[in-house]
């Protein structure tokens, strides 16, 4: 097998490990990506809790103006049996001074009765809008993780058989020649061979030297790129 044969062989090799790298990068962003979703679905979940808390402390602040109100009333309505008894004027103008109080507490009581229904009403119906997004977030956000795990079992499989291939093209390559490209590839990051068109090295984008260029025209004996060292070739094309 020539040198040309080889380094086609090379060249197929490399495009498998090229689209293994591609695919395991992916893979290795699955956890990331469902792990995001899930955050994000927890995050609105957390935005529901907060308000239905919301609601429990505004139904606790109502009862408790409710209450306050019911004993103003009822104090009202002790001291205007008292204003029946009384036998002085002081007395009197005590317990209308007592009554007016007690009326004002239960008129601010009833006030913010008010606005808490309002709040209550406004919060319950919050509520209930989130719930609502909440489950078509779900469904949305559920659709997307199984498209995602059949995406990466779908990688596992294409993965599995490029390992395969890779272990049958690489067979066919002589033993001191893949070792040559894969220590290149160890020094290079990843792309040990890349084409020579015009005298110009595709993987760093220098002028071969001519004379350089001209042998590598002749593909007779493996050549490296002078300035990024990686396995060169001559693209005709």
């Amino acid at each position: 097998m020539n040198i040309k044969e080889q380094i086609d062989i090379l060249v197929k090799l490399q495009k498998i490990e090229i689209e293994a790298e591609d695919i395991k990068s992916k893979l290795s962003n699955v956890a990331k990506k469902i792990d995001s979703f899930d955050a994000k679905l927890k995050e609105f979940e957390q935005s529901i809790i907060d308000e239905k808390s919301l609601l429990n402390d505004l139904s606790k602040k109502y009862r408790s103006y409710d209450s306050d109100a019911q004993t103003s009333l009822a104090l009202v309505k002790k001291s205007q049996e008292k204003l029946r008894a009384v036998k002085t004027n002081r007395e009197y103008q005590s317990l209308l001074k007592e009554i007016e109080e007690l009326n004002a507490k239960n008129s601010r009581a009833e006030d913010e009765m008010l606005l808490g229904l309002d709040r209550i009403d406004e919060t319950e119906k919050g509520i209930s809008v989130k719930q609502g997004e909440y489950s078509k977030l779900e469904q949305v956000i559920n659709s997307d993780k199984e498209a995602i795990i059949r995406e990466a079992e779908l990688g596992e499989k294409r993965l599995a058989k490029l390992e395969v291939e890779w272990n049958e093209v690489s067979s066919k390559v002589k033993p001191e020649l893949l070792k040559k490209y894969i220590m290149v590839k160890q020094q290079t990051m990843g792309i040990a061979i890349t084409s020579v068109k015009g005298a110009v090295c595709s993987g760093c984008n220098m002028n071969l030297p001519p004379q350089m260029y001209n042998e590598l025209q002749r593909c007779d004996s493996l050549k490296f790129c002078p300035n990024c060292q990686r396995i060169i070739y001559w693209d005709k094309s």
